[in-house]
């Protein structure tokens, strides 16, 4: 009939290779199909990812990218201007999936493909790379400014440990010294106590030694002959 040699009556092939030669053979047309200079991380021709809310696939074509079911989105390789690979925000928590931010040339727009397995990672650059598409991976810049943020926190906690060592050095100095001046203070105290004690002791002393020897003196006085009283003349008669 009207499509001998376009459809075949029985056919045995992967139920999407069937629809590509029922749709050939019904339009006349060529019928895109994805490239075969890619193949994901689990053996297919697209990737799962999501425009905003909406999930969907995106496959990688011989001259662009299509992303269905809903938004249907059709980007022409000629009218890329530039693709970026990034994490949410940066966010570590988001390690495991990545964007892609594709830029249109003369400033048309850009589509956000997000949450894209972290597995598909080198499967898509290598694409990119074969169909010759200006690619920047930010993932990079972002891994340095985290291994630089670890070591700077590292590093400030290393700081803070040095810190507190320091602080407790000066508080086992100032507890030394707080010792040395309690010992200073008793020392002085008790030389004080004694210098007190023997000028207390030594002064007593001189004064009994003074009192001995002003008795002594008495006593001597009162023994000297010159202070004898003249003895009373006897009457003698004549």
């Amino acid at each position: 009939g009207k499509y001998k040699g376009k459809l075949n009556a029985h056919y045995e092939q992967p139920q999407h290779s069937v629809v590509a030669q029922v749709f050939r053979g019904l339009s006349g047309k060529k019928v895109v199909t994805p490239s075969k200079d890619f193949v994901s991380h689990h053996q297919q021709s697209g990737v799962k990812c999501s425009i905003k809310a909406n999930e969907g696939h995106l496959y990688c074509l011989d001259k662009s990218f299509m992303f269905v079911p809903k938004p249907a989105t059709y980007i022409s390789f000629d009218n890329i201007a530039t693709i970026v690979m990034s994490r949410v925000g940066g966010a570590v928590s988001a390690s495991r999936t990545f964007d892609i931010t594709i830029t249109t040339k003369n400033g048309t727009g850009e589509h956000q493909f997000s949450n894209i397995n972290r597995e598909e990672q080198k499967p898509l650059e290598e694409f990119f790379q074969v169909k010759g598409l200006k690619t920047k991976n930010e993932m990079l810049d972002d891994s340095s400014a985290l291994i630089a943020a670890a070591l700077k926190d590292a590093d400030m906690a290393s700081s803070d440990e040095e810190v507190v060592a320091a602080r407790a050095d000066r508080g086992s100095a100032d507890e030394d010294e707080e010792s040395v001046d309690e010992d200073f203070r008793t020392d002085s105290e008790s030389d004080v106590a004694e210098e007190y004690d023997s000028a207390h002791e030594s002064s007593g002393s001189g004064s009994d030694e003074e009192m001995v020897d002003g008795d002594a003196d008495r006593a001597a006085e009162s023994d000297s002959p010159e202070n004898e009283r003249p003895k009373k003349k006897t009457k003698t008669g004549k």
